[in-house]
């Protein structure tokens, strides 16, 4: 996979993720870029769209955050399903793929004709630090 073209915004947002030790709210990455000329949520929120489309940036849906793709080399986020391992006390968030569980949601789609375009599974507990 090539790296796509970041404009400034983009490269500062994916930045900001990157660095983190936990996901960031976009009002989130907005605090942490205020010193780098961001002034509205509107500018995060392009940002990440376009990094989200890139596969640069992942969204968790349930915690309303994001966090900058933990192998943005690899093929594996192509085929669209991408899988967390998020902790409710620190934070810490491990993103993994299982090419079993894969096939066979892939294999349930296809047997009743449904196109999946997206497939995120979260899952939520204490990781082994935590525990």
């Amino acid at each position: 996979m090539t790296q796509p073209h970041l404009t400034k915004n983009q490269s500062l947002v994916f930045e900001a993720l990157s660095a983190s030790n936990a996901p960031l709210s976009a009002y989130g990455i907005l605090d942490v870029l205020r010193d780098k000329g961001f002034r509205a949520p509107l500018q995060v929120y392009r940002a990440l769209d376009k990094l989200v489309e890139f596969g640069l940036v992942h969204r968790l849906e349930s915690i309303n955050s994001f966090v900058a793709c933990a192998h943005p080399q690899s093929d594996c986020c192509a085929h669209g399903t991408v899988a967390f391992a998020i902790c409710h006390k620190c934070g810490h968030v491990e993103e993994f793929h299982d090419h079993a569980i894969d096939h066979r949601l892939a294999d349930w789609a296809r047997t009743r004709r449904f196109k999946a375009e997206k497939t995120t599974i979260e899952i939520r507990g204490l990781c082994a630090n935590c525990a």
